[in-house]
């Protein structure tokens, strides 16, 4: 069998290896199981789309996802193996590769589906029949894709394991410069940091720094509060600037939308992979099953009062977050990092 694998967003991942074995950054998961399966790795970007893509790109994807589908689907043949890093680009091949007689096995990472414009790309597209293994983070997903596609259990597969690469994202000293109490947060998707203002404006013996960076999704004006609080800066860190914001951290702090694809999960890991306490907004699912661990803190969606409450109680008992940190970051070396992830994921994808 030859191994596929096809991302849904472009990356220089020979440039991404390589700082990544100099510790400037974390390493990419999909380059490391590439090697192991012997896969090759396409990226949409290269391919010229036609007027067909675009307007298949009304429902599902973009045109360079369903110019790249449309030519892979040409190529592919019942020997590949196929695994399609989001839903974005798994629906445009499965729906083209499903049309051949003799269609390669296909895997699907679905992220966030359960929305309008997935419940309609998944019924028009008819991808239950052409996709031989949905995964996904969430005990959610798995349930809608069971019963909106009426799936059996074998297609169906739950990948609780997480892509943190926990050679970069390690404890480590403060910075020497740092001089009061900081609460850090990171990314954009999904984030509310007009509660995070809210909770922490009167709290001026302290710092909020919030790295507004993410791989996944644009700021949103919902996202920040009008005018910010004097104690709150938001800027873009690098990687080495980012792991060096969590050891620094008092808390990490990850204040969310209500959201049925569990965001805020990267944010966290790699927050506990540095062995810092960490509040989030309450959702079920993994969220839910590391708090009864006693591995993190969580608060309810939009309560500024509770997440103030939570922050001060923390940072006046410090014997309490330091264990805390520590469930969460035994974890994390146990169970929820970019090792087993790729051990797990090389098995499940040679499986098919």
């Amino acid at each position: 069998m030859k191994y596929h694998i096809v991302l849904s967003r472009a990356f220089d991942l020979e440039s991404i290896a390589q700082n990544a074995q100099a510790g400037k950054s974390p390493c990419h998961v999909m380059w490391e199981a590439s090697q192991i399966l012997q896969a090759e790795i396409h990226q949409p970007g290269k391919h010229l789309p036609v007027q067909s893509d675009t307007l298949r790109a009304l429902l599902m994807g973009n045109k360079e996802h369903w110019a790249l589908a449309r030519t892979l689907s040409q190529q592919l043949t019942e020997d590949s193996v196929v695994f399609c890093t989001g839903e974005d680009i798994g629906i445009p091949l499965a729906s083209l590769c499903g049309a051949n007689k003799k269609r390669p096995k296909t895997a699907v990472f679905i992220h966030n589906i359960n929305r309008l414009r997935g419940r309609l790309a998944l019924k028009l597209f008819q991808v239950q029949d052409k996709i031989d293994l949905f995964m996904t983070y969430t005990c959610a997903s798995a349930e809608f894709l069971r019963d909106y596609l009426n799936l059996p259990e074998s297609k169906i597969k739950l990948f609780l394991e997480q892509p943190t690469d926990i050679t970069f994202f390690t404890p480590g000293k403060t910075s020497p410069t740092k001089t009061r109490p900081i609460i850090a947060s990171a990314g954009l998707e999904q984030r509310d940091y007009r509660t995070l203002a809210a909770a922490t404006q009167d709290l001026l013996d302290i710092e909020v720094k919030i790295c507004i960076a993410s791989p996944n999704a644009k700021a949103t004006k919902r996202a920040f509060p009008l005018l910010a609080p004097k104690n709150m800066s938001c800027r873009h860190y690098d990687w080495q600037e980012l792991v060096q914001l969590y050891r620094d951290a008092d808390i990490v702090v990850i204040p969310l939308f209500e959201n049925n694809y569990q965001a805020g999960l990267s944010t966290m890991y790699e927050a506990l992979a540095c062995r810092r306490p960490v509040i989030i907004t309450k959702s079920p699912g993994i969220i839910t099953e590391l708090e009864k661990a006693g591995a993190i803190k969580t608060v309810p969606q939009g309560d500024a009062h509770s997440l103030h409450e939570s922050i001060t109680k923390l940072l006046h008992n410090p014997e309490k977050a330091d264990n805390l940190a520590q469930r969460g970051y035994d974890l994390v070396l146990k169970h929820y990092n970019h090792k087993i992830y790729i051990d797990k994921f090389v098995e499940q994808i040679s499986s098919l």
